[in-house]
């Protein structure tokens, strides 16, 4: 006997299944090691076990582990099939995944939290499971043991065959679905855009750059749009060459300095910096390997970091947002030294002393260039948080109250509430925050003590009323101009507030 109990089928009520052509059960999978992979868009932490998931595919054969991702959302956004669907298309999983809204899965399998690996043998009984992130090498070896002593008593089954379709509208319109292989132009899934420090020489025109994630690349764009150059292959890697030779993977954020654009690497846990006179790539803080805690101050060359997520500076330091392990961390532009500046490493929303303090996956930086404030997103927590970086160097909670308060709601700064809300800017005064998963711009008044949706009238367009989808980043241009990366449309949006018009930037 291989396992201690049988494995529940995966069927259920409300379930509907992606990249396949039709729904799996245990019979189909017998004979195989099957690895669930109990996940969710929003956790990092989840993201971070795919590029495992792609190890064990590439090294064991689809007759001996199947590996099958049961998608247990956490937010209300992420329940919709559209936001499965594009999670998939982003991430490029391959793998049969299985939407569970109402968690009947994750219930009858006992899991307790994100990500967890449920572990089934060949002849459908459960071994056990792993939550957490798990080491690479030892999964391999022990998956490799496993298949090497486990002999079912039938014959293995023919491979599964994964085969893309086109996306479903609705339950109601099928339900098997598939990648949804998003048309996109230029850009796919953009995640950040910040101005661009340096101009070229003989012109005034503003630059910006966006992290094109989808491509794995970043873009300078003139101040109308205009695309200018692009940096890396195009394929994911970590490459420190040339701007066109180089490579990352799923870049995130990024900041401007002198002539330097510095890039949070996310798929690389690293640190990269673009030189915008020569276009040559370099790294300046991680391995590309996923690190641990951050504890004592260390050279940035020999330090592992852990999802950077997003990067500000101020003089001659760069904070980052080390999302992985849910701390702050400065770079010594000079010395090269990091080290954590807040974040105990333990996932919550406790305010304090910064290194005492807990956060909850920071996603977005940006500076209060008046009082030396760094304000960030706390995602996992749906929080505006604060970091002062002059006076008593504590954190405070500006909104947001615990991991599972989440919601759409204006009002006092303690009343309101956000959902997984991933970018923001320092705006006038005021910050503008992208409200990720209400799909909606916000702007929080700590002087006013006040939160409200962005703008008292509709912003029109050229097609009708503007609307975004998942927006993850909003730059300030100017008080009355705002650009916006609306991320699940592939494109980036110029707000005009004067005249309360939305139109297609890039």
């Amino acid at each position: 006997m291989f396992g201690l109990r049988p494995a529940p089928e995966l069927s259920g009520p409300g379930l509907t299944w992606f990249n396949v052509e039709r729904p799996l059960s245990l019979s189909d999978l017998l004979g195989r090691l099957v690895i669930l992979d109990f996940w969710t868009i929003c956790c990092v932490n989840c993201i971070n076990v795919l590029p495992t998931l792609q190890r064990i595919q590439a090294s064991f054969s689809a007759d001996a582990v199947a590996v099958v991702g049961v998608h247990s959302p956490k937010f209300p956004a992420e329940r919709t099939l559209s936001a499965v669907a594009n999670a998939i298309d982003r991430f490029e999983i391959r793998h049969p995944v299985i939407h569970d809204p109402e968690l009947v899965l994750w219930q009858t399998y006992g899991v307790k939290g994100w990500p967890t690996l449920v572990f089934i043998a060949p002849d459908g009984k459960v071994l056990g499971d792993l939550p957490g992130e798990p080491d690479c090498q030892k999964l391999l070896c022990g998956i490799g043991r496993i298949v090497r002593e486990c002999k079912p008593a039938d014959q293995p089954k023919d491979a599964v065959q994964h085969t893309a379709r086109p996306p479903c509208d609705s339950a109601a319109d099928a339900k098997i679905c598939a990648d949804p292989g998003a048309a996109c132009g230029r850009l796919r899934y953009p995640t950040a855009i910040k101005p661009v420090a340096a101009k070229p020489a003989g012109n005034g025109s503003r630059l910006w750059a966006c992290a094109d994630s989808g491509h794995h690349q970043i873009v300078l764009l003139a101040d109308d749009g205009r695309e200018i150059r692009r940096f890396g292959l195009g394929r994911p890697g970590f490459v420190d060459l040339d701007g066109a030779t180089s490579a990352f993977r799923n870049p995130q954020g990024l900041v401007c300095a002198d002539r330097f654009i510095y890039v949070a690497d996310t798929g690389n846990h690293a640190i990269r910096r673009i030189d915008l006179a020569t276009g040559s790539v370099s790294t300046v803080a991680g391995t590309g390997e996923r690190g641990g805690v951050l504890r004592r101050p260390r050279p940035g060359h020999d330090l592992a970091l852990a999802s950077v997520w997003d990067l500000a500076v101020r003089g001659r330091r760069l904070f980052f947002a080390n999302a992985g392990t849910h701390q702050l961390g400065s770079l010594d532009l000079d010395s090269g030294l990091c080290e954590s500046i807040a974040g105990n490493g333990h996932e919550d929303l406790v305010d304090g002393p910064a290194g005492a303090a807990q956060l909850a996956q920071p996603s977005a930086l940006t500076l209060d260039p008046n009082t030396g404030t760094l304000y960030f997103v706390d995602s996992e927590a749906s929080a505006i948080r604060a970091l002062d970086l002059d006076n008593d160097g504590a954190i405070r909670t500006i909104v947001g109250a615990g991991l599972f308060e989440y919601g759409h709601v204006n009002g006092t700064l303690s009343e309101a509430r956000f959902q997984h809300c991933l970018g923001l800017d320092w705006w006038a005064g005021r910050i503008v925050v992208a409200d990720s998963y209400n799909d909606v711009l916000r702007v929080v008044d700590p002087l006013h003590d006040r939160v409200d949706d962005l703008g008292e009238r509709t912003f029109t367009c050229a097609d009708g009323t503007f609307a975004c989808s998942g927006p993850s980043a909003v730059a300030a241009a100017s008080a009355e101009r705002l650009l916006v990366a609306d991320t699940n449309n592939h494109r980036l949006v110029e707000l005009n507030l004067d005249s309360c018009v939305a139109r297609t930037w890039a």
